[in-house]
């Protein structure tokens, strides 16, 4: 799967509501946010990843062209990733760091 972007506040519930048993990564990120450009390619790799296949999807939303889902979510600082499972958020991962939110992916689809 490829990393989708999500254009609305439907999207987003759309997203969480329609990935039963799996679970929703969203990237929330910013077109001028330099550590979201060098982790932008990591995350596509872990959404390709045979691992997390069937297992998790993968999105971002630009935080410049969705505030109010930012602010629904308590995004504050680009990179900001959250994890949800059933529509639930379990898990938060702030700033450009992938070798964390790849533990958390693993964590969090060990317990599916």
């Amino acid at each position: 799967m490829v990393v989708k972007e999500l254009t609305s506040p439907s999207e987003f519930k759309d997203a969480l509501a329609n990935s039963p048993s799996k679970i929703v990564v969203v990237d929330f990120y910013a077109t001028w946010c330099g550590p979201c450009k060098i982790v932008g390619p990591v995350v596509e790799k872990f959404s390709a990843d045979d691992e997390f296949a069937d297992k998790a999807d993968f999105y971002k939303i630009d935080v410049d062209q969705l505030q109010s889902v930012a602010a629904e979510q308590g995004v504050s600082a680009m990179p900001t990733f959250l994890l949800f499972k059933d529509g639930e958020k379990i898990a938060t991962v702030l700033g450009a760091n992938p070798k964390r939110l790849r533990e958390e992916i693993v964590a969090a689809v060990a317990k599916l």
